[in-house]
């Protein structure tokens, strides 16, 4: 749903600007030193990137699920750390609190995340619960007021830097699978909770992603988001489904660039002398990458605008959270290929966002824990039609 298109095109240009001009010409120097600017961090600030999600009435810009999707594909387009840094504020780290969060809750902690003030992050991964999260460990016991939270929390974006932690824990012992777990807003700073520095990693270098640590961590019940115990996985849930539909504008973005890219080295790279860009081969990588680009934009966009509309979109998530991913690995691979020999060394975009967009498979549900989701979602609903029709 797009509300306002002038508004609209006028937030896409400053955005558009502010990718070009002031983020990809530090893309190589972050990649080597691993560390955002804080210059270019404050003018996420300045120009409202950390709360685009969040409603107006805490500070943000309230934008749409069409809308935020437009924004993506253009951030995404620089190296994917950018987005990253102030992507939990305005994706996965503030959607829980929005949509089951309290009204004090909300007054308390949405205008600090919409205006970067704090940085928020989403610690529901286990070393033990991951593809399975209702498998996890971390306990929270009850005590009078309190409860007294103990656990291991793994692959946590940005929780390095973090100042808002939501975390989940089962507070009912007997409870098993997604039952009797609960979402804590817990803050830095809170007796008992710490956190690893960021791990080296392949790609996304600059995003800091570590572990958080909760030993005897003791926080009041009116921490609980919502107030409502025993419920934070279907709080998860819901932010998750839209976090797939942001992560897969995140895929377009990036194969958008490298659709540019490989037209940019086909067409002064010579061989045989003339451009590549003249080979039939090399055309038919060009091709098939920009047609793949349009339909997981296609696709993302619908779906998008169908979740505005109040449609459950939650099989379609999944089917955009997919496809874009495999779509954008495979441009990443093509855009090496076209580079030739120049594409594996480590000194131009297509090597960075090959290594890069390699997360986007894994993150948000893996591309096999999709599969299956599809699978199951599409033979219940055939079946319902079948049995509707017959």
């Amino acid at each position: 749903m797009i509300r306002d298109p002038q508004k609209l095109n006028a937030l896409l240009t400053e955005v558009r600007r502010f990718v070009r001009s002031e983020c990809m010409p530090f893309e190589a120097a972050i990649d080597k030193s691993n560390q955002i600017p804080e210059a270019v961090v404050a003018r996420m600030r300045a120009i409202g990137l950390f709360g685009h999600s969040i409603p107006e009435a805490y500070g943000g810009a309230g934008l749409t699920s069409e809308e935020l999707s437009l924004v993506n594909i253009e951030v995404s387009q620089a190296a994917t750390t950018f987005r990253a840094r102030f992507g939990g504020n305005t994706g996965i780290a503030s959607e829980a609190l929005i949509v089951d969060g309290t009204e004090e809750q909300k007054r308390r902690h949405l205008p600090r995340l919409a205006s970067g003030e704090v940085t928020g992050c989403f610690a529901l991964t286990e070393p033990d619960a991951g593809s399975d999260a209702t498998a996890l460990q971390t306990v929270a016991i009850r005590e009078g007021d309190d409860y007294v939270i103990s656990g291991h929390k793994c692959y946590i974006t940005n929780a390095p830097i973090a100042d808002l932690f939501t975390v989940f824990a089962r507070s009912d012992p007997d409870s098993k699978g997604a039952s009797g777990i609960t979402a804590f807003l817990i803050e830095r700073g809170t007796p008992g909770l710490s956190t690893s520095e960021g791990y080296p990693m392949m790609g996304q270098r600059g995003s800091p992603v570590g572990e958080v640590r909760l030993d005897h961590c003791r926080v009041a019940a009116a921490s609980i988001l919502g107030g409502q115990p025993g419920v934070g996985f279907r709080s998860a849930m819901k932010a998750l489904n839209k976090q797939r539909i942001n992560l897969a504008g995140l895929c377009i973005g990036p194969a958008i660039r490298l659709v540019d890219e490989m037209v940019l080295r086909a067409t002064s790279r010579r061989q045989f002398g003339q451009p590549v860009a003249e080979f039939q081969m090399v055309q038919q990588m060009i091709a098939e990458s920009n047609v793949e680009v349009h339909a997981a934009r296609a696709l993302v966009l619908e779906t998008a605008h169908k979740r505005d509309a109040g449609a459950d979109v939650t099989m379609e998530a999944s089917m955009c959270k997919l496809f874009a991913s495999e779509m954008c690995g495979r441009v990443a691979d093509r855009a090496v290929q076209v580079f030739g020999g120049g594409g594996y060394i480590a000194d131009n975009v297509a090597e960075r966002f090959y290594r890069d967009v390699r997360l986007f498979r894994l993150y948000e549900g893996t591309s096999q824990i999709h599969l299956g989701n599809i699978a199951r979602r599409t033979v219940a609903a055939v079946q319902a039609r079948l049995a509707t029709e017959g």
